[in-house]
């Protein structure tokens, strides 16, 4: 598959829930101010994950429950709201409409016993086809099945397949290039060496990209530390999702676009 490229320039920087992980600058993570915020740095990626509520309302939120243990799939998109919870649409209402998102799918539970054209993913789809923008934006799961039903209702909307901390990067890279994806989405735990993985079975970050590439995939990179974010943009690497922002800036700034 070859297709246009999701980021048009090398390691191109997407603020992690925002400004980042937590509290940044002030800002809590996946509020509609950290968002902003990470704009005013001057970043034009921002990655958002993607909750849907009882009555297939989507909303910005990373954990599957509240602070008081309430399932958020449980309440209505009136009870969120009053919660403070920020909708998908007032965030992409919000943002410039040249800043790209990264969306971040959330399968819950309550989507295994759903039809495919009812779950997180399928919604999200029917967001982002019906909101006919142009803004940059990539959609990228965990779940193999999301990145399924979202492709049905959005064909044209670019997909990332996700991969957790320490996974085989060897599976990830293979599995990415024989699916219907664009970006490989992995974890910088599975790029060095770790308590499961032996240095000796583990290649190079450069030849992990050469590969991705040849197989006409973009490499994404989240969550690395600083001197880690430092390699992938001398590397070469094509995206990084980074917690605190105005910290990770430097190392991206040395990239020539």
């Amino acid at each position: 598959m070859t297709a246009e490229p999701v980021f048009r320039r090398r390691a191109t920087l997407i603020g992690h829930r925002g400004l980042g992980k937590g509290t940044v600058l002030g800002q809590a993570e996946n509020t509609l101010g950290s968002f902003l915020a990470a704009v005013e740095q001057g970043l034009d990626w921002v990655e958002v994950d993607v909750r849907r509520t009882a009555d297939d309302e989507l909303f910005v939120a990373h954990d599957a429950a509240l602070p008081d243990g309430t399932f958020l799939a449980d309440l209505t998109a009136a009870q969120v709201s009053r919660l403070g919870g920020l909708r998908v649409r007032e965030l992409l209402d919000a943002l410039p409409s040249g800043c790209g998102v990264a969306f971040d799918i959330k399968s819950c539970l309550e989507d295994a016993d759903r039809s495919p054209d009812r779950t997180t993913a399928a919604l999200l789809g029917r967001l982002v086809r019906d909101a006919g923008t142009g803004r940059p934006m990539v959609a990228s799961s965990f779940d193999p099945a999301a990145l399924l039903h979202i492709r049905a209702q959005a064909p044209r909307l670019a997909l990332g397949l996700l991969t957790w901390l320490h996974f085989p990067i060897g599976h990830a890279v293979a599995a990415a290039a024989h699916l219907d994806v664009q970006v490989l989405a992995a974890h910088a735990g599975s790029l060095w060496p770790n308590p499961s993985t032996a240095p000796l079975d583990l290649p190079s970050v450069r030849h992990t990209l050469e590969l991705v590439h040849r197989a006409h995939r973009q490499l994404l990179v989240w969550c690395p530390t600083y001197d880690q974010a430092t390699s992938l943009v001398d590397t070469g690497v094509d995206a990084l999702i980074v917690d605190d922002v105005p910290t990770h800036l430097a190392p991206a700034e040395r990239c020539v676009s």
